[in-house]
């Protein structure tokens, strides 16, 4: 590798170890033990089959599982995007579960690091090697045709156990720290939900549970149909779009927990009028009124001063400033009140959803209070939302950050792959 810890630079060169070297076949049934039946996902990792698929499929099959315990590998065959040829993970903190047999479970011998080789598993070094033993794809029960002789079979690089333990016990830190970020993350959003529970009404409700305090005196919310805060309302384009264009357009995949996200743009070329016809403007609130039944009436807040337009499925709304907050209304608008609310006057057709805009607009009921009130609440969690944001650029930057470390601590890809 091109990074090594200082006290073994002057030490022998990594080996090539076979899993077949270096590891026991792990084949006990369970047999008429209770355990938990497991599935592994790409990912994720182990998963109890009840919380992945709804309920226990091992059924007359159960007692023909393998018996996995904390320490012990094992290799799902399935593959998907992140691991085409396979995923596979060691089993921590769970004692003993139930594996389905045509997974191959395996334990390391002494004198190897399960740490270490999990962090091999993890960049993918055995798929780089099993892809080209692998002629056909998927079979009937989605799992690749590959024999337990060819796993077993692929090598790793491998130095002493002790720099093996060093750089397990090295990423297993950085790790602790991404785990300790992804909390920081998770419970930043899980706050920001609970306020927008407080802030904003129940159904039901003239005003909200909490208000701040130079409001508390202040008159209940007002309801009014969506329409009296919109000034005008118009689609998106339909003309054909391009990779390259004048002007960007915006599509349902680039609106994002209430934002936009302008990677992956489509691009269109238009004359000036028309293109005046569908600019969209600093405030503006956008409905995407056909989708499927679960994303159908998505809303995000365009804030920018970019010359950009939508497609025909995004509907255009702009606001009446003078009496509505544009940022208030994205908040709201993605409360799940709310969003329940838009999802109910939804018509479902054969695969999708369509929200009419005009009865968007007319049917509607929103609940507002005075505009200074709506700034507060708004400027509070737009606070929180850029905060949010900077937590979450720590976390990957972390997540990069041992990405490389992995890199310079590993032989190369292209090393193991010849």
């Amino acid at each position: 590798p091109t990074l090594r810890f200082p006290e073994f630079r002057d030490t022998q060169g990594w080996k090539y170890v076979s899993l077949q070297e270096a590891s026991v076949p792990v084949v006990e049934r369970v047999g008429q033990r209770k355990l938990t039946p497991v599935s592994v996902s790409a990912g994720t990792g182990f998963v109890p089959q009840s919380e992945k698929f709804g309920r226990d499929i091992s059924g007359n099959q159960y007692q023909l599982y393998t018996l996995v315990s904390d320490g012990d590998f094992v290799f799902n065959k399935g593959n998907s995007l992140k691991f085409p040829q396979g995923c596979v993970y060691l089993l921590q903190g769970w004692g003993q579960v139930a594996a389905p047999n045509v997974f191959i479970c395996f334990r390391l011998k002494d004198g190897y690091s399960n740490g270490f080789f999990q962090s091999c598993f993890e960049q993918n070094l055995h798929g780089r090697q099993l892809k080209k033993h692998i002629t056909s794809g998927a079979r009937g029960n989605g799992l690749l045709n590959i024999a337990k002789e060819t796993f077993f079979g692929i090598e790793m690089p491998t130095p002493s156990l002790a720099e093996q333990q060093k750089i397990a016990d090295f990423l297993t830190s950085v790790d602790e720290l991404i785990v300790a970020q992804t909390r920081k993350v998770d419970a930043l959003k899980t706050h920001k939900k609970g306020l927008m529970q407080q802030l904003f009404p129940r159904e039901g409700e003239t005003q909200p549970r909490l208000r701040f305090p130079e409001f508390k005196d202040v008159a209940g919310w007002d309801a009014h149909p969506f329409e009296d805060f919109v000034a005008k309302s118009f689609y998106g384009t339909s003309n054909s779009t391009s990779p390259t264009g004048r002007y960007p357009v915006l599509r349902m995949g680039n609106m994002v927990d209430g934002g936009l996200n302008f990677t992956n743009l489509a691009y269109i070329d238009l004359d000036a009028d028309s293109f005046e016809s569908f600019r969209l403007k600093d405030g503006d609130i956008l409905l995407n009124r056909t989708n499927s039944p679960a994303l159908v009436g998505k809303i995000s807040l365009f804030s920018s001063d970019i010359e950009c337009i939508t497609a025909s499925y995004i509907v255009t709304y702009r606001l009446k400033k003078q009496r509505i907050y544009p940022s208030f209304c994205n908040f709201m608008l993605n409360t799940p009140m709310y969003q329940g609310r838009i999802k109910r006057l939804a018509k479902p057709s054969v695969s999708q959803a369509n929200i009419n805009p005009t009865t968007f607009k007319k049917e509607l009921i929103v609940s507002v209070p005075t505009l200074s009130e709506q700034r507060r609440i708004a400027d509070c969690f737009t606070s929180l939302d850029d905060l949010i944001i900077a937590e979450t650029e720590r976390l990957d930057a972390l997540r990069a950050y041992k990405k490389g470390l992995m890199q310079q601590l590993f032989h190369s890809a292209a090393e193991v792959e010849a």
